[in-house]
Protein backbone atom coordinates (compact mmCIF):
# COMPACT_ATOMS: atom_id res chain seq x y z
CA UNK A 1 0.00 0.00 0.00
CA UNK A 2 1.58 3.54 -1.42
CA UNK A 3 -1.10 5.68 -0.06
CA UNK A 4 -0.17 8.61 1.92
CA UNK A 5 -1.70 8.40 5.65
CA UNK A 6 -4.03 11.21 6.71
CA UNK A 7 -5.52 13.19 9.10
CA UNK A 8 -7.57 11.60 11.34
CA UNK A 9 -11.49 13.02 11.30
CA UNK A 10 -12.16 14.68 14.78
CA UNK A 11 -15.90 15.67 15.36
CA UNK A 12 -17.28 16.74 18.35
CA UNK A 13 -20.63 17.40 18.30
CA UNK A 14 -23.94 16.31 16.40
CA UNK A 15 -23.15 15.97 12.73
CA UNK A 16 -24.96 18.64 10.49
CA UNK A 17 -26.18 17.32 7.56
CA UNK A 18 -27.82 20.42 5.47
CA UNK A 19 -30.43 21.14 3.05
CA UNK A 20 -29.51 22.17 -0.39
CA UNK A 21 -32.27 25.20 -1.26
CA UNK A 22 -33.58 25.83 -4.68
CA UNK A 23 -35.25 28.64 -5.63
CA UNK A 24 -38.47 29.49 -7.47
CA UNK A 25 -37.00 28.29 -10.62
CA UNK A 26 -35.66 25.35 -9.38
CA UNK A 27 -31.90 26.35 -9.39
CA UNK A 28 -29.17 25.61 -6.61
CA UNK A 29 -29.68 28.72 -4.02
CA UNK A 30 -26.14 29.10 -2.54
CA UNK A 31 -27.44 32.35 -0.50
CA UNK A 32 -30.12 30.58 1.43
CA UNK A 33 -27.76 28.01 1.65
CA UNK A 34 -25.16 30.13 2.84
CA UNK A 35 -27.93 31.62 5.65
CA UNK A 36 -28.91 27.83 6.50
CA UNK A 37 -24.89 27.14 7.23
CA UNK A 38 -24.35 29.81 9.42
CA UNK A 39 -27.42 30.20 11.18
CA UNK A 40 -26.58 26.26 12.68
CA UNK A 41 -23.00 26.90 13.45
CA UNK A 42 -23.73 29.15 16.68
CA UNK A 43 -25.22 25.58 17.82
CA UNK A 44 -22.80 23.49 18.10
CA UNK A 45 -22.28 21.00 15.29
CA UNK A 46 -19.31 18.62 15.12
CA UNK A 47 -19.12 18.33 11.41
CA UNK A 48 -21.21 19.95 8.22
CA UNK A 49 -21.97 17.28 5.76
CA UNK A 50 -23.26 19.00 2.51
CA UNK A 51 -24.66 17.31 -0.79
CA UNK A 52 -25.34 14.65 1.30
CA UNK A 53 -28.64 12.44 1.81
CA UNK A 54 -30.48 15.13 3.12
CA UNK A 55 -28.84 17.68 0.43
CA UNK A 56 -30.67 15.61 -2.28
CA UNK A 57 -27.23 13.95 -3.17
CA UNK A 58 -29.38 11.49 -5.37
CA UNK A 59 -31.38 14.61 -7.51
CA UNK A 60 -28.07 17.23 -8.26
CA UNK A 61 -25.25 17.55 -11.13
CA UNK A 62 -22.01 17.56 -10.39
CA UNK A 63 -21.55 20.78 -10.85
CA UNK A 64 -24.29 21.53 -7.82
CA UNK A 65 -22.76 19.25 -6.12
CA UNK A 66 -19.81 21.03 -5.98
CA UNK A 67 -21.21 24.56 -5.81
CA UNK A 68 -22.83 23.28 -2.74
CA UNK A 69 -19.73 22.04 -1.24
CA UNK A 70 -17.82 25.19 -2.16
CA UNK A 71 -20.30 27.64 -0.93
CA UNK A 72 -20.22 25.20 2.59
CA UNK A 73 -16.54 25.40 2.88
CA UNK A 74 -16.40 29.06 2.30
CA UNK A 75 -18.98 29.37 5.21
CA UNK A 76 -17.55 27.13 7.45
CA UNK A 77 -14.02 28.73 7.03
CA UNK A 78 -12.58 25.65 9.10
CA UNK A 79 -14.95 26.15 12.21
CA UNK A 80 -15.64 22.81 11.91
CA UNK A 81 -14.81 19.76 9.32
CA UNK A 82 -16.26 19.90 5.94
CA UNK A 83 -17.48 16.47 4.65
CA UNK A 84 -18.73 16.43 1.03
CA UNK A 85 -20.83 14.08 -0.95
CA UNK A 86 -19.49 11.60 -3.38
CA UNK A 87 -21.14 8.54 -5.04
CA UNK A 88 -22.88 7.24 -7.73
CA UNK A 89 -21.86 6.20 -10.79
CA UNK A 90 -17.71 5.78 -10.34
CA UNK A 91 -16.63 8.44 -13.20
CA UNK A 92 -19.44 11.01 -10.70
CA UNK A 93 -17.72 9.64 -7.39
CA UNK A 94 -14.02 10.15 -8.93
CA UNK A 95 -15.39 13.58 -10.53
CA UNK A 96 -17.12 14.66 -6.96
CA UNK A 97 -14.01 13.87 -5.29
CA UNK A 98 -11.70 15.95 -7.49
CA UNK A 99 -14.25 18.89 -6.66
CA UNK A 100 -14.43 18.52 -3.89
CA UNK A 101 -10.77 18.51 -3.10
CA UNK A 102 -10.35 21.58 -4.97
CA UNK A 103 -12.84 23.52 -3.16
CA UNK A 104 -11.26 23.16 0.35
CA UNK A 105 -13.12 20.10 1.57
CA UNK A 106 -11.95 17.68 4.83
CA UNK A 107 -12.86 15.05 3.81
CA UNK A 108 -15.41 12.78 1.80
CA UNK A 109 -18.55 10.62 2.53
CA UNK A 110 -18.99 8.08 0.06
CA UNK A 111 -22.36 6.87 -0.69
CA UNK A 112 -23.32 3.72 -2.55
CA UNK A 113 -22.90 3.29 -6.38
CA UNK A 114 -25.65 4.05 -8.61
CA UNK A 115 -28.33 0.69 -9.08
CA UNK A 116 -26.17 -1.77 -9.22
CA UNK A 117 -24.35 -4.10 -6.35
CA UNK A 118 -21.13 -6.33 -6.68
CA UNK A 119 -19.39 -8.43 -4.46
CA UNK A 120 -17.02 -7.79 -1.55
CA UNK A 121 -14.40 -7.70 -3.81
CA UNK A 122 -16.17 -5.00 -6.44
CA UNK A 123 -17.45 -2.78 -3.53
CA UNK A 124 -13.59 -2.19 -2.11
CA UNK A 125 -12.02 -2.22 -5.17
CA UNK A 126 -14.89 0.69 -6.16
CA UNK A 127 -14.38 2.21 -2.98
CA UNK A 128 -10.15 2.52 -3.50
CA UNK A 129 -10.68 4.04 -7.02
CA UNK A 130 -12.45 6.88 -5.78
CA UNK A 131 -10.04 7.27 -2.66
CA UNK A 132 -7.22 7.25 -5.21
CA UNK A 133 -8.75 9.98 -7.03
CA UNK A 134 -7.57 12.93 -4.04
CA UNK A 135 -5.91 13.48 -0.87
CA UNK A 136 -9.48 13.60 0.71
CA UNK A 137 -10.29 10.98 3.81
CA UNK A 138 -12.80 8.64 3.14
CA UNK A 139 -15.62 7.80 5.28
CA UNK A 140 -17.99 5.09 4.09
CA UNK A 141 -21.63 4.69 3.75
CA UNK A 142 -23.43 1.19 4.78
CA UNK A 143 -26.70 1.06 2.95
CA UNK A 144 -28.31 0.04 -0.41
CA UNK A 145 -26.16 -1.27 -2.90
CA UNK A 146 -23.14 -0.45 -0.56
CA UNK A 147 -23.49 -3.29 1.83
CA UNK A 148 -19.58 -4.07 3.65
CA UNK A 149 -18.96 -7.38 5.27
CA UNK A 150 -16.68 -7.42 8.49
CA UNK A 151 -13.91 -8.80 5.73
CA UNK A 152 -14.36 -6.59 3.10
CA UNK A 153 -14.19 -3.43 6.07
CA UNK A 154 -10.52 -5.51 7.61
CA UNK A 155 -9.08 -4.68 4.16
CA UNK A 156 -10.21 -0.96 3.46
CA UNK A 157 -8.32 -0.86 6.84
CA UNK A 158 -5.65 -1.28 5.32
CA UNK A 159 -5.60 2.16 3.39
CA UNK A 160 -5.08 5.04 5.46
CA UNK A 161 -7.42 7.56 3.09
CA UNK A 162 -10.57 5.01 4.70
CA UNK A 163 -11.35 7.05 8.38
CA UNK A 164 -14.82 6.04 9.28
CA UNK A 165 -18.35 4.10 8.53
CA UNK A 166 -21.48 5.54 8.44
CA UNK A 167 -24.33 3.06 9.04
CA UNK A 168 -27.54 3.40 7.19
CA UNK A 169 -28.81 -0.42 7.87
CA UNK A 170 -29.94 -1.10 11.09
CA UNK A 171 -27.92 -4.34 11.35
CA UNK A 172 -26.65 -3.68 14.89
CA UNK A 173 -25.21 -7.23 14.72
CA UNK A 174 -23.19 -6.80 11.52
CA UNK A 175 -22.16 -3.14 13.25
CA UNK A 176 -20.53 -4.45 15.88
CA UNK A 177 -19.01 -6.94 13.74
CA UNK A 178 -17.66 -4.18 11.76
CA UNK A 179 -16.41 -1.58 14.83
CA UNK A 180 -14.70 -4.31 16.09
CA UNK A 181 -12.53 -5.52 12.67
CA UNK A 182 -11.44 -2.03 12.07
CA UNK A 183 -10.17 -2.31 15.68
CA UNK A 184 -8.36 -5.53 15.41
CA UNK A 185 -6.75 -3.91 12.16
CA UNK A 186 -5.45 -1.48 14.50
CA UNK A 187 -7.59 2.01 13.38
CA UNK A 188 -8.33 3.79 16.06
CA UNK A 189 -8.80 6.73 14.36
CA UNK A 190 -11.71 5.40 12.67
CA UNK A 191 -15.13 7.77 13.49
CA UNK A 192 -18.06 5.42 13.70
CA UNK A 193 -21.83 6.69 13.19
CA UNK A 194 -25.26 5.98 12.82
CA UNK A 195 -26.68 7.61 9.69
CA UNK A 196 -30.33 5.62 10.08
CA UNK A 197 -33.09 8.12 9.42
CA UNK A 198 -33.91 10.20 12.39
CA UNK A 199 -30.70 8.52 14.22
CA UNK A 200 -31.65 10.29 17.59
CA UNK A 201 -34.46 7.32 17.89
CA UNK A 202 -31.63 4.42 17.72
CA UNK A 203 -28.54 6.61 19.02
CA UNK A 204 -28.94 4.49 22.71
CA UNK A 205 -28.14 0.94 20.66
CA UNK A 206 -25.37 2.33 18.84
CA UNK A 207 -23.50 4.00 21.40
CA UNK A 208 -23.31 0.22 23.06
CA UNK A 209 -21.79 -1.05 19.93
CA UNK A 210 -19.15 1.92 20.15
CA UNK A 211 -20.32 3.57 17.66
CA UNK A 212 -20.57 6.88 19.48
CA UNK A 213 -21.40 9.81 16.43
CA UNK A 214 -25.03 10.09 14.93
CA UNK A 215 -26.21 12.43 11.81
CA UNK A 216 -28.88 14.86 12.21
CA UNK A 217 -31.18 15.62 10.20
CA UNK A 218 -33.65 16.98 12.41
CA UNK A 219 -30.58 19.49 13.54
CA UNK A 220 -31.02 21.08 9.76
CA UNK A 221 -34.35 22.08 11.32
CA UNK A 222 -34.63 22.70 14.64
CA UNK A 223 -30.95 23.21 16.23
CA UNK A 224 -32.66 24.11 19.06
CA UNK A 225 -33.84 20.55 20.12
CA UNK A 226 -31.54 18.40 18.52
CA UNK A 227 -28.08 20.23 20.56
CA UNK A 228 -30.32 19.89 23.76
CA UNK A 229 -30.60 15.87 22.83
CA UNK A 230 -26.74 16.26 21.92
CA UNK A 231 -25.43 17.75 25.35
CA UNK A 232 -28.34 15.24 27.67
CA UNK A 233 -26.59 12.11 25.16
CA UNK A 234 -23.36 12.95 26.50
CA UNK A 235 -23.88 13.99 29.56
CA UNK A 236 -26.11 11.19 30.76
CA UNK A 237 -29.20 12.84 31.12
CA UNK A 238 -31.58 9.75 30.33
CA UNK A 239 -34.32 11.73 31.75
CA UNK A 240 -34.03 14.58 29.32
CA UNK A 241 -33.27 12.31 26.49
CA UNK A 242 -35.93 9.74 26.77
CA UNK A 243 -38.24 13.18 26.90
CA UNK A 244 -37.58 14.43 23.96
CA UNK A 245 -37.37 11.20 22.14
CA UNK A 246 -41.28 10.55 23.37
CA UNK A 247 -42.69 13.91 22.74
CA UNK A 248 -40.53 15.04 19.72
CA UNK A 249 -38.34 12.69 17.58
CA UNK A 250 -41.45 9.72 18.03
CA UNK A 251 -44.54 11.75 16.32
CA UNK A 252 -41.57 12.81 14.49
CA UNK A 253 -40.81 9.44 13.29
CA UNK A 254 -44.35 8.59 12.69
CA UNK A 255 -45.04 11.63 10.71
CA UNK A 256 -41.74 10.93 8.84
CA UNK A 257 -43.23 6.90 7.94
CA UNK A 258 -46.62 7.96 5.94
CA UNK A 259 -44.43 8.70 3.19
CA UNK A 260 -41.28 7.69 0.99
CA UNK A 261 -38.99 10.45 1.44
CA UNK A 262 -39.81 12.23 3.81
CA UNK A 263 -36.80 12.01 5.82
CA UNK A 264 -35.72 14.93 3.70
CA UNK A 265 -39.15 16.56 2.65
CA UNK A 266 -40.44 17.18 6.23
CA UNK A 267 -36.59 19.03 7.03
CA UNK A 268 -37.47 21.32 3.85
CA UNK A 269 -41.19 21.86 5.20
CA UNK A 270 -40.07 22.93 8.71
CA UNK A 271 -37.33 24.75 7.50
CA UNK A 272 -39.99 26.95 5.31
CA UNK A 273 -42.21 27.28 8.08
CA UNK A 274 -39.70 28.60 10.28
CA UNK A 275 -39.17 31.47 7.81
CA UNK A 276 -36.40 29.89 5.46
CA UNK A 277 -37.01 29.86 1.68
CA UNK A 278 -35.54 26.44 0.96
CA UNK A 279 -37.85 25.37 -1.71
CA UNK A 280 -39.37 22.27 -2.10
CA UNK A 281 -37.87 19.19 -2.94
CA UNK A 282 -37.11 17.05 -6.53
CA UNK A 283 -38.95 14.64 -8.02
CA UNK A 284 -39.26 11.95 -7.11
CA UNK A 285 -39.37 13.07 -3.73
CA UNK A 286 -42.89 15.24 -2.86
CA UNK A 287 -43.52 17.57 -0.58
CA UNK A 288 -45.72 17.03 2.07
CA UNK A 289 -49.60 17.88 2.32
CA UNK A 290 -51.10 21.00 4.04
CA UNK A 291 -52.66 17.83 6.72
CA UNK A 292 -49.36 16.89 7.01
CA UNK A 293 -48.08 19.94 7.86
CA UNK A 294 -50.29 21.18 10.14
CA UNK A 295 -49.03 18.17 11.95
CA UNK A 296 -45.20 18.79 11.88
CA UNK A 297 -45.70 22.84 12.76
CA UNK A 298 -47.41 20.99 15.93
CA UNK A 299 -44.63 19.07 16.59
CA UNK A 300 -41.98 21.50 15.82
CA UNK A 301 -44.15 24.17 18.49
CA UNK A 302 -43.86 21.07 20.77
CA UNK A 303 -40.22 20.53 20.26
CA UNK A 304 -40.01 24.26 20.96
CA UNK A 305 -41.78 24.05 23.95
CA UNK A 306 -39.26 21.65 25.22
CA UNK A 307 -36.04 23.75 24.54
CA UNK A 308 -38.01 26.24 26.31
CA UNK A 309 -38.20 24.34 29.98
CA UNK A 310 -34.69 22.54 29.10
CA UNK A 311 -36.47 19.06 27.82
CA UNK A 312 -38.89 19.10 30.48
CA UNK A 313 -42.31 18.67 29.10
CA UNK A 314 -44.93 21.59 28.72
CA UNK A 315 -48.05 21.29 30.73
CA UNK A 316 -50.93 21.36 28.61
CA UNK A 317 -51.29 20.91 24.94
CA UNK A 318 -48.15 21.75 23.90
CA UNK A 319 -47.41 18.37 22.67
CA UNK A 320 -49.25 16.24 21.29
CA UNK A 321 -48.98 12.79 21.70
CA UNK A 322 -47.71 9.54 20.05
CA UNK A 323 -51.45 8.15 20.11
CA UNK A 324 -52.56 11.15 19.11
CA UNK A 325 -50.02 11.57 16.00
CA UNK A 326 -51.02 7.84 15.01
CA UNK A 327 -54.62 8.32 15.15
CA UNK A 328 -54.05 12.17 12.85
CA UNK A 329 -52.14 9.57 10.77
CA UNK A 330 -54.21 6.89 10.37
CA UNK A 331 -57.14 9.74 9.44
CA UNK A 332 -54.96 11.43 6.55
CA UNK A 333 -54.84 8.05 4.82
Amino acid sequence: MTTTPTARLDFDGVLFFPVTPFDAGGRVDLDVLGEHLETRLPFGPGGVFPACGTGEFHALSAGEAIDVVRTSVDVVAGRVPVIAGAGGPLGHAIELAHGAAETGADGLLLLPPYLVSGTADGLVAWVEAVAAASDLPVIVYHRGTARYTADAITRLAANPKVVGFKDGTGDIGLAQEIVLAAEAAGRDDWAFFNGLLTAELSQGAYRGIGIPLYSSAAFAMIPELAALHYRAYVDGDETTRMTLLREFYTPLVRLRDETPGFGVSLIKAGLRRRGLPVGSVRPPLVDPTPEQEARLAAILDCGLALVELGGTRPAGSACPSTAMADAAGAASR
